[in-house]
């Protein structure tokens, strides 16, 4: 690994021109800036601390013809054992900003610490997803969710990058195009780079969002759609997140992945019907998996329910990379793991759900030089 310096022209009202150092390291790790510590070197890797920067290293890639991996906070991210040939870019971007209940976050913010500076604030609508790993800039994009709570409920505005039209874009929530686990952002990966994430959240007096998930429902002792004070709905999410090996921690390998790997299928009317056939034949006529309404008479199922009754429990594998001992939907680095042994793991777990019951999971980390 060697390193250099590159600089950035910054060009203020006043008129006059500066130059900022901008990191860059040649044939750089990239394991250590992901969850699951797995992944070859970037041929380049920059890191950028300003929008102006992170601007400019887009364009250069661009104008170089250069393939770009753009990373923020590594969290749902799989990068393959021979790396990334290409530009790497970084996003260190810092910007924490609460104008009444409007909070604005730079992409390069760390999620979940911006979820607890919100919670002292007393506003609600994030305290739910606290302890999700990741940056700021990437909360739009995958239309992060959990115990309740979906970023695209309180997102206003993203400022970002286009790459098509070279200019600096703001898209309004229905621009952003959300559904679950999916965004505008999603759909078009190549062209957009979020730079900025405005929220519209709430002042309760000091109350939560009306509590919607049965499980957090059931630990703080209320009934689905009431408030409690905000502090108590973080605090209780986080220890039913570390329940599951969804908190980070360095010494636990539980933690040593992307969270959830698969998404939960979303089936027509013709393929749920189907799914319970499977289920009756497999586990007899009453077996009852997880049904949720998902609209346009669709519904959403659990793909932990059906990795767990395909067979792969809690620990399951015999390698490095292992369903976690806490949840079986996330897959894990046991140390010493390569990509190799992870897409082997999800390929085997994919194909094990698709016999036993008819339904291909798909993985919610984005993978880069290798497929699932």
């Amino acid at each position: 690994m060697t390193a250099d310096e590159t600089y950035v022209i910054h060009c203020p009202r006043n008129g006059l021109r500066t130059l900022e150092p901008v990191q860059l390291l040649n044939d750089a790790p990239l394991a250590p800036l992901t969850t699951f510590r797995l992944g070859g070197p970037a041929s380049r890797l920059v890191t950028a601390t300003t929008d102006d920067e992170v601007i400019a290293a887009v364009r250069e890639a661009d104008d170089a013809g250069t393939p770009l991996l753009i990373i923020g906070g590594g969290s749902n991210l799989v990068i393959g054992d021979k790396g990334f040939d290409g530009t790497a870019l970084r996003i260190a971007t810092t910007g924490f900003s609460l104008d009444g209940t409007r909070l604005e976050l730079a992409a390069g913010e760390v999620w979940t610490d911006a979820v607890a500076r919100t919670v002292e604030a007393g506003l609600a609508g994030i305290e739910c997803l606290a302890g999700i790993p990741g940056s700021a800039g990437a909360t739009p994009i995958q239309n992060v969710g959990a115990y309740g709570q979906d970023v695209s409920a309180t997102v206003t505005e993203v400022v970002a990058y286009d790459r098509t039209t070279r200019e600096t874009v703001t898209l309004t929530n229905a621009e952003c195009a959300f559904s679950y686990r999916h965004s505008r952002f999603k759909e078009h990966p190549e062209r957009y780079v979020v730079l900025r994430v405005r929220f519209e959240l709430e002042d309760a007096d000091g109350l939560s969002a009306p509590i919607k998930y049965a499980e957090t429902a059931r630990a703080l002792g209320v009934g689905a759609g009431d408030r409690v004070p905000l502090a108590a709905a973080r605090e209780t999410v986080l220890k039913l997140r570390a329940g599951k090996g969804m908190v980070l921690d360095p010494e636990d390998h539980d933690t040593w992945s992307a969270g959830s790997f698969f998404t939960n299928p979303i089936l027509d009317p013709e393929q749920y019907e189907a799914f319970l056939a499977r289920v009756a034949e497999r586990l007899g006529p009453d077996a009852a998996p997880p049904a949720f309404p998902a609209g346009d008479d669709a519904v959403k199922t659990s793909a932990a329910w059906l990795i767990d009754r395909a067979g792969f429990t809690k620990g399951y594998g015999s390698g490095p990379a292992r369903i976690s001992t806490k949840h079986t939907l996330a897959l894990t680095n046991r140390g010493g793991a390569t990509t190799e042994d992870l897409l082997a793991l999800a390929r085997e777990v994919v194909a094990g759900v698709r016999d036993a019951f008819g339904i291909t999971l798909v993985n919610e980390p984005v993978t880069v030089g290798v497929e699932i």
